[in-house]
């Protein structure tokens, strides 16, 4: 056994070294989602000159990037020309019917933040965000499709734990393009709903709930949820992917507003990933907990708990969870008293 293959308990230096690179074969996925690499070969292949003019890339940089994506299997090369390989398209390109463009290029945003960790615990504050090269309005419309691009595959299932699934009025609080909205009006045809969210947003959600053809059952609000209030008159209140992104104080506020903006003897329905006590599962939460480090004053990942405290604080009854995922999908109930 060599000196790199010395084992102490389960590791090897080997094996740490291999953790150490494994940002390297996603660095290659984020730069090549940030230049839409992947869009300008949806047409065909192209060589590197054709494909650096396209993307307004050096051509002796692009070619090391094309090389690498091709040993990991993203592209196909032919003497001098790229291609994508058979059956990609419909993933890694804007128009895929499975597409995960949009998330990989906001995992390039977090990637870029993720680097600097060690001086975020240092200083204990996060990193100011600085834009891609597709700029701030690129990045912000990435955000909003990758929630799309991880959320709609599973929604329909996912929000059959809020039980019962009748409402009369749904309040999507920060509802981004409608994903959620969607999937609750589908599966409760008498209801009608109403998104709340920023501004540059409510377009976003009004053309993916016309080409859905449910616009028609909701209401549309520009706002922020923390600084604005919040619409009344709703029974049941889905505030999904949020409390992570706040302080415990934060959440209070907010829990605050929601419990005065649903009618008595409604309900609020979490989304969000949920900590054990220990604070170290589900793993994907304990990394999530990084995540919002690097990028949020406040924000982390919470155990039952503190989100029954939370929602207690704010007037709110019977807490229960109603679904455990190991990622971003388990819920947490709670009512407004009558």
């Amino acid at each position: 056994m060599t000196a790199k293959q010395t084992r102490h308990g389960t590791w090897t230096a080997d094996r740490l070294l291999e953790l150490g690179r494994g940002y390297q074969p996603a660095a290659v996925l984020a730069a090549a989602a940030d230049l839409d690499l992947f869009d300008a070969l949806a047409p065909g292949a192209r060589d590197a000159t054709a494909l650096a003019r396209r993307l307004r890339c050096d051509v002796r940089s692009l070619v090391p990037l094309l090389d690498a994506l091709t040993a990991l299997r993203l592209l196909n090369r032919q003497g001098n020309r790229y291609a994508l390989p058979r059956g990609a398209a419909p993933f890694l390109t804007s128009r895929g019917t499975h597409s995960i463009l949009a998330m990989a290029q906001h995992q390039a945003n977090c990637l870029r933040r993720w680097a600097q960790l060690a001086r975020v615990v240092r200083t204990g504050r996060p990193i100011r965000r600085m834009p891609s090269v597709r700029g701030a309005d690129g990045d912000a419309a990435s955000f909003i499709g990758a929630m799309h691009n991880i959320s709609s595959p599973v929604a329909g299932r996912v929000i059959r734990a809020v039980r019962p699934l009748r409402f009369r009025h749904l309040l999507d609080v920060g509802g981004a393009s409608g994903t959620w909205t969607m999937a609750f009006l589908r599966a409760c045809p008498a209801g009608h709903a109403t998104l709340l969210d920023l501004p540059h947003v409510i377009p976003m959600a009004r053309r993916r709930l016309a080409a859905a053809h449910l616009q028609h059952r909701v209401r549309l609000v520009a706002g922020d949820f923390m600084a604005d209030p919040l619409p009344h008159g709703a029974d049941l209140a889905w505030v999904s992917a949020i409390v992570h992104q706040n302080s415990r104080a934060q959440n209070r506020m907010l829990f605050a507003k929601v419990h005065d903006a649903l009618d008595p003897g409604g309900r609020i329905a979490i989304r969000d990933i949920l900590m054990d006590p220990s604070r170290t599962q589900p793993v994907a939460g304990a990394l999530f907990a990084l995540n919002m480090l690097v990028a949020t004053a406040g924000g982390g990942t919470f155990t039952f708990d503190e989100l029954r405290e939370d929602l207690e604080s704010a007037g709110f009854t019977h807490a229960r969870v109603m679904r455990r995922d190991p990622g971003m999908n388990s819920i947490v109930m709670a009512e407004r008293p009558e």
